[in-house]
């Protein structure tokens, strides 16, 4: 097991939790003075009291809860949210409200969840050809045909 350096930014933040013991994803938890409405159609910024540390060589990503999405219809407003290995700053939530009524988010509420993955940082080479492959050129949708 490895561990990941998490700074409290906000005296009341919540250090990420697993749900359980195969869990992919921590959960990431609301650190709030008091209660935020987000209204139908809207998105807000949701910090989260901490700052971590994500290892050299990897990424933090951000995805939305299941349960969030499903039973109440918010989800991060860029999809995925990327920590990069560099950063140091408090992570925050951009939550969408993608229902037709307002969502109210209180403190230490489980707002999204976190992965921290190896990534690749490759050299990006202009070349004339690429090699062939059955697929070639074939886009969305050309799999299943």
């Amino acid at each position: 097991m490895s561990t990941v350096a998490v700074k409290k930014v906000r005296e009341t933040a919540i250090l990420p939790t697993y749900g359980s013991a195969e869990a992919a994803g921590a959960d990431l938890y609301a650190c709030l003075d008091e209660p935020v409405t987000i209204g139908a159609g809207e998105t807000v910024f949701i910090p989260t009291g901490i700052a971590m540390e994500v290892p050299k060589g990897c990424a933090g990503l951000i995805y939305a809860r299941s349960s969030l999405g499903t039973k109440r219809g918010l989800a991060p407003a860029n999809k995925v949210g990327v920590i990069d290995s560099d950063y140091r700053g408090e992570i925050g939530v951009v939550l969408h409200n993608h229902g037709k009524i307002a969502q109210t988010i209180s403190h230490g509420e489980r707002i999204a969840q976190l992965v921290i993955t190896p990534v690749l940082t490759p050299v990006y080479e202009e070349v004339s050809q690429l090699s062939d492959t059955s697929r070639g050129t074939g886009g969305f949708g050309s799999t299943g045909k």
